[in-house]
């Protein structure tokens, strides 16, 4: 019967093979939402859509370069950075341990645009690597990582940064409303999410991407320009992790040298589950946003189940690792 309307046991197989991880990870919640009856509270789902918001950012700015076969391994860094920027000039004027005590009340929307403007050169430096001096995306921005942690290290001296002022954290705190559901962090995710897919799907930038990714060489043939690409796409991805940064300031309510250690996997392990291919090419909004909230997913329910946060390390790894060679699978399996 199911074969006559088209659907075999191999498509299903196929199916639940191609999307095993998802599929995994959503049942792994539906047991821990049994055994543990808080996992599915009101505040627990506030904080999914929160943490979420914040790393969905962070893989929209990696998705670019994944889907033009590179990567971009200064995501953490920058993002720990931005947030460290922006706190430090956001901090209270009668706070006592001020990193720079002369600063005074900046408007918190110039800060804002700072910090993306300061990530957003990074991105540049990065972009300029890759598409000019033909270093590998790994090697270069491997070298920016390690670039970035020492200027912030520099920059805040090591010292924790607290006191934040009130109209700053209220950006992760509040709500629209005052509602529990519509808060400032999901609309300003949500918000970023529409541009970036209008980007992909509407615009002459987009569709370059989604070319050089499928086909380097046949791109450039065809007349799009790989530097400009590239470039727009780092320039893009500093942005974001710009932004993503003073969200993620605002919600910790201080910040430190250490915050964004890793986020770069994170984001990647988000893209890969999401269905973006580390082949090029292929990636859509909706695919991340799935792949990184079933992966923030995971990521409560082993901190529910007690599992400790070294054991968490070891599975994120091994859910990267599976995602991946999933998808070189997919790739095969079209050849």
């Amino acid at each position: 019967m199911l074969e006559k309307k088209g659907i075999s046991a191999n498509s299903i197989l196929k199916f639940l093979i191609n999307n095993a991880i998802p599929l995994l990870l959503v049942l792994i919640s539906v047991v821990v939402g049994i055994m543990r009856p808080t996992f599915l509270s009101v505040n627990n789902l506030r904080n999914l859509i929160a943490n979420t918001s914040i790393r969905f950012i962070i893989a929209l700015g990696v998705s670019g370069s994944i889907m033009t076969k590179g990567v971009d391994l200064s995501a953490g860094r920058s993002v720990g950075f931005s947030g460290c920027l922006a706190a430090t000039f956001l901090q209270k004027t009668t706070y006592g341990a001020k990193v720079y005590p002369n600063i005074g009340n900046i408007p918190v929307m110039i800060v804002l645009l700072g910090v993306m403007g300061v990530a957003s050169i990074f991105g540049l430096v990065n972009g300029v690597t890759v598409s000019f001096l033909n270093v590998p995306p790994l090697i270069a921005t491997l070298g920016m990582m390690t670039v970035i942690y020492g200027i912030c290290l520099v920059f805040t001296g090591a010292q924790p940064i607290g006191g934040l002022r009130d109209e700053y954290t209220a950006i992760a705190t509040g709500s629209l409303f005052n509602t529990k559901w519509v808060s400032y962090l999901g609309l300003i995710s949500a918000a970023v999410g529409v541009f970036i897919w209008f980007v992909y799907n509407k615009m002459p930038h987009g569709k370059h991407i989604y070319a050089i990714g499928g086909n380097e060489q046949a791109a450039e043939v065809s007349g799009i320009s790989l530097h400009k690409t590239k470039l727009l796409i780092y320039i893009t991805a500093g942005a974001l992790y710009g932004l993503a940064g003073f969200l993620l300031g605002a919600r910790a309510g201080g910040m430190s040298v250490n915050v964004g250690f890793g986020y770069e996997l994170e984001a990647i392990a988000g893209c890969v589950i999401g269905g973006v291919s580390t082949n090029g090419g292929i990636g859509r909004v909706s695919g991340i946003l799935i792949g990184v909230l079933v992966f923030e997913l995971l990521k409560i329910a082993l901190q529910f189940m007690g599992v400790q946060p070294s054991y968490t390390f070891i599975v994120q790894g091994l859910v990267i690792v599976f995602a991946v060679a999933l998808d070189m699978r997919k790739t095969i399996a079209k050849k």
